[in-house]
């Protein structure tokens, strides 16, 4: 039987904690969430507090599953306080990951607002809409857009104004988009289980065929690429935190190996 131990475990009922709080709305949980910094919901405690927030009990379960399964066997390998640095420092380099992946796409957006405002024409107004999926916008969402590109064959002053606001608008989305979850620490756990269990067999719930770890994680990883690049519409995934979280931690590991650990001294 697999023991829980004393880091997980209180990663476990801090997280369980907070979503209760959020659950049950005792305190207004959603200024934890992460904010891209130019958002004017952006705080400074957001970089920490969004690691023990969850969209949803799902979310939270299957995070908690993997932080049992994964870091309690982490947890006994290394010690308690190498394991948390461990823990912290994916965290911090999933969110480090996310938002540089944020900042060079709402860069892109505004580039492309630019180029409309020094030439607006519906080249240039379809430049900036055709990065978000149509099938992301309502049904009078695509509309209001139709009704634009319309206008935009002859386009008025007032036209261009109006389009302006609407780039801008989206734009501001963009930015006060939130991000919660362990998923980054998690991910780094992962792939650091992987590294030390390569030949440990896995069970996915949804795939009950054991799977070894040296060839489900580096799948998982692809996958994970692949769906962060693409940005379906049907996805709120922070797929790029995921990944960062997972190369903060293989690359972690590789200075430990080569140079050693303050931790390995400490337990």
């Amino acid at each position: 039987m697999l023991r829980i131990t004393d880091v997980v475990k209180h990663l476990l009922i801090i997280n369980v904690v907070v979503f209760l709080i959020g659950e049950f709305h005792l305190v207004n949980t959603d200024m934890l969430a992460l904010r891209f910094p130019a958002s004017s919901e952006f705080r400074p405690y957001q970089i920490v507090s969004h690691f023990f927030m969850h969209g949803g009990f799902m979310h939270l379960f299957f995070n908690m599953f993997a932080l049992v399964m994964f870091g309690s066997a982490l947890e006994t390998l290394w010690g308690p306080k190498k394991f948390l640095y461990f823990y912290f420092v994916c965290a911090f380099g999933a969110a480090l990951l996310h938002m540089g992946y944020s900042w060079w796409d709402i860069s892109h957006s505004q580039a492309l607002i630019d180029q409309f405002r020094a030439n607006p024409n519906i080249d240039t107004f379809w430049g900036f809409f055709n990065q978000f999926p149509m099938s992301g916008f309502t049904e009078e969402g695509k509309g209001i857009i139709n009704q634009m590109a319309g206008a935009m064959r002859n386009p008025a002053d007032d036209t261009v104004r109006g389009v302006l606001e609407q780039m801008n608008a989206l734009l501001q989305n963009k930015m006060d988009v939130p991000i919660v979850g362990a998923s980054g620490a998690i991910y780094g756990l992962l792939l650091a289980f992987g590294m030390y269990f390569p030949n440990a067999e896995l069970m996915l719930i949804f795939l009950p065929i054991p799977i070894k770890a040296k060839y489900f994680i580096p799948v998982l990883m692809i996958i994970e690429l692949y769906l962060g690049v693409n940005q379906f519409s049907w996805d709120n995934i922070a797929h790029f935190a995921h990944l960062g979280g997972a190369l903060t931690g293989f690359l972690l590991i590789l200075y430990w190996r080569k140079f050693g650990s303050r931790f390995d001294n400490l337990g």
